[in-house]
């Protein structure tokens, strides 16, 4: 606000949006605040959106909602609420909501400091903040299958070993796997395509229906 911008507040919880805008009234009393919430009437939430893109708030006190699809360039500071609760992805994608213009932009990632977090949670924010140069997106769809698994692509199963190996050699042994397979299919077709050899000794056939003539005439 100090720089004449203005701030996303990610609060994912309609349930309680209200009582955290009204704590943080009390912590910045000169701040004009908003909410948005995905089961706010289509009319009030449009109102909302038009007149924080216009300036009229500081603060916008939200849910996940304006993860994607949304473009305001004098937004230049996100603070999401418990951020270990979401995914890698979802925190990518509302990072990716400031920075729009030429003045810095910062992400702010809050966690309760009473709760010990995951494993996997930890990943997470430790992949988001790693991930900060231009085009990391790449980088963080291979960190969050990394984390989660890709699953077996042939099995029933959706998790797989590809958090114990790491996704490069995953995706090799997976190359390996299905080139054999086709080799073993193709060599079982050839197999099948080759005519067997009747018994040594046997006599073939003439054409279709009929035997060899020394077979029919008596013999003098």
């Amino acid at each position: 606000m100090d720089r004449s911008g203005q701030v996303y507040f990610v609060h994912n919880r309609v349930q309680g949006i209200e009582q955290m805008t009204a704590r943080l009234g009390k912590i910045v009393p000169e701040a004009r605040m908003a909410i948005a919430h995905g089961q706010m009437h289509e009319r009030d939430l449009s109102s909302v959106m038009f007149a924080f893109a216009e300036g009229e708030y500081d603060v916008l006190v939200c849910t996940s909602i304006i993860e994607s699809g949304l473009d305001i360039p004098n937004a230049n500071t996100i603070i999401i609420n418990r951020a270990d609760q979401f995914g890698l992805a979802q925190l990518y994608q509302l990072r990716g909501r400031v920075g729009r213009s030429t003045v810095r932009a910062y992400a702010y990632l809050l966690v309760d400091r009473y709760k010990i977090l995951t494993e996997e949670a930890r990943r997470r924010l430790e992949a988001i903040q790693e991930a900060s140069e231009l085009g990391a997106g790449f980088r963080i769809a291979m960190e969050d299958l990394e984390i989660r698994g890709a699953g077996e692509l042939l099995g029933a199963r959706q998790h797989g070993h590809i958090a114990a190996v790491g996704f490069d050699l995953y995706t090799r042994l997976l190359a390996q796997a299905v080139q054999a397979a086709r080799e073993r299919i193709s060599d079982a077709v050839s197999r099948s395509s080759t005519p067997s050899p009747g018994p040594a000794g046997a006599r073939q056939a003439g054409p279709a229906g009929t035997w060899p003539s020394s077979r029919l005439l008596p013999s003098t």
